[in-house]
């Protein structure tokens, strides 16, 4: 059957079942060699006897509604796919079957949620058949064009209330209804070290909760001129931002991983200043001590120059903890380089900072042919208390001490 000699195959299959009537895999494959060789009536039979002796595997029941459908027995198919259903709830081609029955059917919206099912249970495509892959893409297809089609249903209606509400800040709705007709992903927070919960996750923050952001800005020029002249003096003190041990999981970071294609120079690096490095930078560095940065000893704050190369692509990724969020100031940034958080993606200008929380996936990408610097720093959340903040600090501090050398190398 590997080297996909059917005919010889069923051959075998006849041989053993001549000498095990009852074997389960000599009925199912000649049930479906008979269907292949379009005797469905035949197929019928086999495939029933199949799945008589072997009541608990899902591949039966499926193989008798592949039966029921080339005899144009409606009933029975969905009684089959049903039964192959209860015994397994996530069974994938048997989902997809369902979805497609009813496509047939012309009930396309029906269809349409149970296909939406199969994408989310679905393996992935390189574990598939030719077959299975192609029937992956039709369902994709009928999920995409059920949801255009549902968004012009609610356009009057939501049209209607939107002119009510003119001039009001609607994104928080419009991505709500991007993910409720499926186009859009359900972002939450995703912490590798410390969630804080009943914190909102926010992409970005609004900077009038930061108002010394403001001084940082009028700033900018000033700031580049120090950047600038750390390059013009040879780049020392540039290295590889991602630079895991080796035999340490990579994962999405290893295109990356001691590559100076993502480069960072830090004035800060893990609650601890660099003093050389602040030296060189001074201006930057008294602009940023007095930005209220998150201060957790051992941990935060870190506040860097980010280099990120022609070309270059950070991958989708989250942070360590919400309890702090992260501001992006853009000093040299060329067209053609973004920026997204969760659903909502931003261009950088040069001189306007903003603050996201990352721990909510995000990623950024320079498609230019110029290379892209922006400086980055971490502030308090600032809907956590003072006695949080304390308490948070004590919290990582004591956790480091209990692992000692195993504990996170860094924030």
């Amino acid at each position: 059957m590997r080297e996909r000699r059917f005919d010889d195959a069923a051959g075998a299959w006849r041989s053993v079942l001549a000498v095990a009537p009852d074997h389960p895999q000599a009925l199912l494959h000649l049930g479906q060699h008979e269907l292949l060789g379009r005797d469905p009536a035949a197929a019928l039979k086999l495939l029933q006897r199949a799945e008589h002796v072997d009541p608990r595997n899902p591949i039966m029941p499926l193989n008798v509604a592949f039966a029921c459908r080339a005899m144009a027995d409606g009933e029975g198919e969905m009684a089959a796919l049903t039964r192959s259903l209860t015994i397994d709830p996530y069974f994938f081609p048997a989902l997809l079957a369902k979805a497609m029955f009813f496509e047939r059917a012309g009930e396309t919206r029906r269809a349409a949620q149970i296909f939406k099912d199969v994408l989310t249970i679905a393996p992935p495509e390189a574990q598939m058949t030719p077959e299975l892959r192609h029937a992956l893409r039709h369902a994709r297809d009928a999920v995409n064009a059920n949801a255009d089609a549902l968004d012009a249903y609610l356009k009057t209606a939501l049209d209607e209330v939107r002119a009510r509400h003119e001039g009001a800040r609607l994104e928080r709705f419009e991505e709500c209804k991007e993910i409720a007709l499926g186009r859009a992903k359900a972002h939450i927070h995703q912490p590798t070290l410390l969630l804080v919960p009943r914190l909102p996750a926010i992409p970005f923050y609004d900077n009038a909760d930061f108002p010394r952001l403001a001084a940082l800005e009028a700033a900018a020029e000033t700031i580049r001129g120090e950047l600038l002249a750390l390059r013009d003096a040879g780049g020392e003190g540039f290295a590889p931002y991602v630079d895991h041990p080796d035999g340490a999981p990579l994962n999405q970071w290893a295109e990356l991983n001691r590559s100076m294609r993502w480069n960072a120079f830090f004035l800060w690096k893990d609650g601890a200043r660099v003093e050389e490095n602040c030296r060189r930078c001074p201006k930057t560095a008294a602009l940023l001590a007095q930005v209220s940065m998150a201060d957790m000893p051992g941990y935060a704050p870190t506040a860097f120059f980010s280099v990120l190369q022609p070309g270059a692509k950070i991958p989708p990724h989250t942070g360590v903890t919400n309890a702090r969020l992260i501001v992006h100031l853009p000093l040299i940034v060329p067209q053609g380089c973004g920026f997204r958080v969760g659903n909502v993606t931003r261009p950088w200008r040069e001189g306007e900072a903003w603050v996201f929380d990352d721990t909510i996936e995000h990623a950024a990408w320079n498609d230019s042919d110029r290379i892209r610097i922006i400086l980055i720093f971490d502030v308090w959340n600032p809907l956590l208390s003072a006695a949080e903040r304390e308490l948070v600090c004590a919290l990582l501090s004591a956790t480091r001490s209990y692992y000692g050398e195993i504990a996170p190398a860094s924030f």
